[in-house]
C-alpha cells in the first residue's frame, strides 16, 4: 500500500487510461478524485467524481479546493485530460483548433498550476505527471492541433519541473505510443486492419493498455523517485526510434 492516505487528482478521469489509473491508485491505498466533462460517473468512481471542464481555469480552481477540503490536500495529480480532432492542417476549423489546445494543453496547466500552489503554499511534496505522446516528436499529418498540443505539454513540464523542484514536488510525463482504448480503439473497432497496422509498425509487435500505462504512471509518482524530475517517459515500443 504504497499510496496510503494519499490523494491523486486525475483529470479525463472518465477515459480508458483515467479509469485504469483511478483502479490502480487506489488498489495501492490512495483516495482518489475523478473529474471529467460526462454529466455522472460509473458506480466505482461515483463517490468522489466531479464534472468539470479543463479548459475553464475557474472550474478547475472549484475543483481542487473540493477535493481539499472533502478529502485533503492533493499529493499527486495526474494531468490525463484531452481531445483529438482527425483532421490536417487544411481541413480542421479554428473552432476544433482553439478547443483541442484549450483542453489538451490550457487544462494541463490550470490542473496542474492549480493543485501545485497548494502544495507549495503548504509546504508539501508531491507529483504531477503529464499524460503526453510520442506525436509531441513525431510528425503525424492528421492530428496537427493534437501534436502541437502535446509538445508544449512537455515544455510546460519541464518548465514546471525546475520551478517546483526546491519544493520537493516531481513534475514528469509519460509518453504512449498506440494505446489499445480510448478514440483509436474506437476507430479500431470500425476498421480492425488500421489496428493490425499500428501494431505491425511498432518495433515491440504489440499495442500499449491503458493498464500498462497506469503501472508506469505509479512508477513515477513512488514517493521514492525524489530525482526524477522534467523527465519523459517514452512509452512507444520503439516507434520513434
Amino acid at each position: 500500500m504504497l499510496f496510503q492516505g494519499k490523494i491523486v487528482l486525475i483529470s479525463g478521469g472518465l477515459g480508458d487510461i483515467g479509469r485504469a489509473a483511478a483502479k490502480a491508485f487506489a488498489d495501492a491505498g490512495a483516495n482518489v478524485a475523478v473529474g471529467d466533462v460526462q454529466a455522472s460517473a460509473p458506480a466505482d468512481l461515483a463517490a468522489h467524481y466531479t464534472r468539470v471542464d479543463v479548459s475553464d481555469a475557474a472550474a478547475v480552481e472549484a475543483w481542487v479546493g473540493a477535493v481539499e477540503k472533502a478529502l485533503g490536500p492533493v499529493d499527486i495529480v495526474i494531468a490525463n485530460a484531452a481531445t483529438v480532432t482527425i483532421a490536417d492542417l487544411y481541413s480542421i476549423t479554428p473552432e476544433q483548433w482553439t478547443r483541442e489546445l484549450r483542453v489538451n494543453l490550457d487544462g494541463a496547466f490550470f490542473v496542474s498550476r492549480a493543485a501545485t500552489a497548494r502544495m507549495k503554499a503548504g509546504g508539501r511534496p508531491g507529483s504531477v505527471v503529464f499524460v503526453g505522446s510520442w506525436a509531441a516528436e513525431k510528425v503525424h499529418p492528421a492530428i496537427p492541433a493534437y501534436a502541437v498540443s502535446k509538445a508544449g505539454m512537455r515544455m510546460l513540464c519541464k518548465t514546471m519541473a525546475l520551478d517546483l523542484a526546491p519544493y520537493g514536488i516531481m513534475v514528469n510525463e509519460i509518453a504512449p505510443g498506440y494505446v489499445d482504448a480510448g478514440l483509436s480503439r474506437k476507430v479500431w473497432e470500425l476498421a480492425p486492419e488500421q489496428k493490425e497496422e499500428a501494431r505491425k509498425r511498432t518495433p515491440v509487435g504489440q499495442l500499449i493498455t491503458s493498464e500498462e500505462i497506469a503501472a508506469q504512471l505509479l512508477y513515477l509518482c513512488d514517493p521514492r523517485n525524489r530525482h526524477i524530475t522534467g523527465s519523459v517517459l517514452l512509452m512507444d515500443g520503439g516507434l520513434s526510434l
